[in-house]
């Protein structure tokens, strides 16, 4: 488990916003932006990650006859 694993999805969000808010300001020496870059990209894979075990979570969702249910959520276009 890594470092960024440990953050809960909301915690990891904030996180990477402040990346990309440092990384936008344009003036980060080269070495420390790929850092940036780098943690950034965990902390996108944990957002992700987190939000596909949530949406596996939502398939098995019970319906009034307790029957599983699918369950699919709709991406916004």
């Amino acid at each position: 488990m890594t470092k960024t694993d440990e953050l809960s999805f909301e915690e990891a969000m904030k996180a990477l916003e402040e990346i990309v808010s440092k990384l936008e300001e344009g003036d980060v020496p080269l070495e420390k932006a790929i850092a940036f870059y780098q943690e950034g990209m965990d902390l996108s894979k944990t957002c992700s990650d987190k939000l596909n075990h949530v949406q596996e979570k939502m398939v098995k969702i019970m319906n009034e006859q307790g029957e599983l249910e699918s369950f699919e959520v709709q991406e916004e276009e």
